[in-house]
């Protein structure tokens, strides 16, 4: 016997919450990986929130300026449901489910695209380089696919309040806008999308960035639960509810067909706060709220597992 002793702490971390040891350089995700991952993460993810995306819709182009047609969430479902059928709470769905998938996948590909490039030598993406990526991945998604999407999508819903409705369909629809409003009718508001867009993704992916670091500790490639990536992901999708709730509303004024009444996204802000009182940049705010964290949490759990599956049949390294 060589006469030492060796101490053995009885005290054990529990695994969930010990720092694992450094397994090397983290895996990075192939852009091409994430731009299918995010296409159908989007489109399903759609599907499912769409009906509370409907509702805060219609509530915030219930301006106080006329005499108010909802007296809330339950009575907006409630007149839809009357008036149209359930099938009235998914009346601009098409326009979105075609607008999701390459949303989605702009905004994954790109935002991996960034983040491989600023990732430091072991592989790591700090909080702060995952808020300039997540910045950069909300403008190209703006530019690329939202704003015509979501002008498409108000006006949709803004037509059914009209007493009679004259877009029959998706494609009929972006065909009498472009015929009566030109290419630019589909692309209105688009200062207040970027802004919106930009501000979601950077705090979205700076709050994902953070949390997941935080959990992985030392192991950047340590495994997350799926139901552990939707509690991170609610989160994040709380945190950008909170940090510009008023920029999706002047977004979607500036995009229903009363736009004509503002002469910028300025003039918009100005006229909401004089005309109505700061309270209406947060109108639609709790089914916004509701809708995101859901949205947020369904789009990275599927986006992980989707990745996962092709990280098994697609070899990029």
């Amino acid at each position: 016997m060589s006469g030492q002793t060796t101490f053995v702490n009885p005290f054990h971390r529990p695994h969930c919450l010990a720092a694992a040891a450094p397994a090397g350089k983290a895996k990075l995700t192939h852009p091409g990986k994430a731009i299918l991952a995010g296409g159908i993460a989007g489109g399903i993810e759609i599907c499912i929130t769409f009906p509370t995306e409907y509702v805060k819709t219609q509530l915030q182009l219930d301006e106080k300026a006329n005499p108010p047609r909802y007296k809330g969430i339950g009575d907006c479902v409630r007149q839809t449901v009357q008036g149209h059928g359930v099938r009235g709470l998914y009346r601009g769905l098409s326009s979105l489910l075609y607008g999701s998938i390459p949303k989605a996948a702009v905004r994954f590909g790109v935002f991996e695209f960034l983040s491989n490039k600023m990732r430091d030598e072991s592989g790591k993406l700090d909080s702060t380089r995952g808020l300039i990526c997540g910045l950069g991945a909300g403008v190209a998604e703006a530019v690329v696919v939202v704003c015509p999407m979501e002008t498409v999508k108000v006006k949709f819903i803004h037509d059914q309040t009209s007493g009679n409705p004259k877009y029959r369909g998706f494609f009929h629809g972006v065909r009498e806008i472009v015929r009566t409003q030109g290419l630019r009718g589909t692309y209105q508001g688009l200062t207040a999308t970027v802004l919106k867009q930009g501000s979601n993704q950077a705090i979205r992916f700076y709050v994902m960035t953070a949390l997941r670091n935080w959990y992985k500790g030392d192991n950047p490639n340590k495994s997350i639960n799926p139901l552990l990536t939707g509690l991170f992901g609610a989160v994040a999708g709380a945190a950008s509810v909170f940090g510009n709730t008023p920029l999706d509303v002047i977004k979607t004024r500036m995009q229903g067909l009363e736009a004509h009444k503002y002469k910028s996204t300025l003039d918009c802000a100005v006229k909401i706060m004089k005309h109505e009182g700061p309270a209406a940049f947060y109108k639609g705010t709790v089914p916004r709220l509701g809708r995101v964290c859901m949205d947020v949490a369904i789009v990275f759990i599927i986006y992980e597992e989707v990745v996962k599956v092709l990280n098994v049949v697609w070899k990029t390294d």
